[in-house]
Parts: C-alpha cells; structure tokens; sequence
C-alpha cells in the first residue's frame, strides 16, 4: 500500500486518493441498497480492494460513516455557500431550494435513516445542520437589514426553521405513504416566495432564472 494518493491494490484505487475512492464506493452502496448493506467487505468488493485497506483507513465503521456524511455535507455546504453569493436578495428561495433538494437526495435520506441507529452519526449529522442553519440565518439576517419581509410574527430565525424544515418532514411523510396536504403546502410557500422574491428573468445565455432543486 502507498500514501493515500494511491495504493497497490488495484489499478481503480490508483486513480484518486485512496480515502476518496472509499468513500465514493460506500455512497454507491447505499444509494444502490442502502445503508444495512455497508460492510467493509461490501466497501471493499465495490472498490476493488481488500478489507483490511478499508479498515486500515477506516478503523471502525463509524469512523467511515461519519466520514462520508462530513464529506457529503461539506459538498452540500460549498453549494450552498455559492447559491447565496451569486443570489444575495434571495435566501429565502436559496434556503427553500436547498432544503428541497437536501430532503429528497437520496444519501441524505439514508444518512438520516441510519442515525436512528447509531449515535456517532447523529452527532454528525446534528453538527452539519446546524452549521447549515447558520449560514442560512446570517444570509437571512443581513436580507433583512436592507427591507423587511411580510411574515407576520415570524422571526427569522422562525421563518428559516419553516423553510429548511418542511422539506424534511414531508420526506419522511412521503416514506410512509402520507401526502395529503404536502401539494397545497409547497404551493402556498412558493406563491409566498414569489411575491417577496420574485424570480429574476432568464438572461441570454441561459443563467439566472427559474432553478431547481436536484440531486442524488
């Protein structure tokens, strides 16, 4: 085995940093079946290297596990970072985008779901988030130096938890069949968001616009 620019287990392994190959292989993994399919066997097997190199990297499957969250999550924060730099006058929908595409992405879903069995994960999880609300407040916050947004009594700190929030509740909803009322809800918040940020035409060369939310 070589530093962890590469190893001697396989040409696959040679082609990035070894840390990174596993964790590519373990997301693939639980995309394809989940996370009870992650072993380091199984980690291994798709990455064409041995258990042990796993585990070498790797001593526990928390450690793993953890790694792929942070990394992901650290992904999903330069995204995010960059959304609010190029749209500053529209954190609401930057945040609502983002919330949308969060809940519904797939490694995301199975990183949640693999929290309620193991703790380490949940810390993990628990920290991301609230470095993602952070971000997402401070852009809120300075948007409301500038002009005031028709919520009401919210907070923002209130009308962000509704926006990052909702998303995920109806992701889990959606898990166990229930729909009902989640059409009307989307409806009512991107007709409120339309009328506090409207959508910035389309320019010529394709950018701006209408975005939405994507992701795997």
């Amino acid at each position: 085995m070589t530093g962890d620019g590469g190893t001697s287990e396989g040409t696959a392994a040679g082609k990035k940093p070894t840390r990174d190959l596993l964790l590519d292989s373990l997301e693939r993994l639980m995309i394809q079946d989940g996370y009870a399919a992650v072993s380091y066997r199984a980690v291994a097997a798709e990455a064409g290297v041995t258990p042990s190199l796993v585990q070498y990297y790797f001593p526990s499957l928390d450690e793993l596990l953890g790694a792929a969250v942070r990394r992901r999550s650290e992904q999903n924060i330069v995204r995010l970072r960059a959304a609010l730099a190029e749209r500053p006058d529209e954190p609401l929908r930057v945040t609502w985008d983002f919330s949308r595409e969060e809940a519904t992405a797939t490694l995301m879903t199975e990183f949640t779901a693999l929290s309620n069995h193991r703790k380490s994960i949940r810390a993990v999880i628990a920290e991301v988030t609230e470095q993602v609300r952070e971000i997402q407040l401070s852009a809120l916050r300075d948007a409301t130096e500038n002009r005031s947004f028709p919520v009401g009594d919210l907070t923002p700190e209130a009308l962000l938890y509704l926006l990052a929030g909702i998303p995920k509740l109806m992701s889990l909803e959606k898990g166990i069949g229930v729909e009902t009322a989640h059409a009307h809800t989307v409806q009512a918040l991107e007709s409120y968001l339309d009328a506090v940020e409207p959508r910035r035409p389309a320019r010529p060369d394709g950018g701006g616009g209408d975005r939405h939310p994507s992701g795997a």
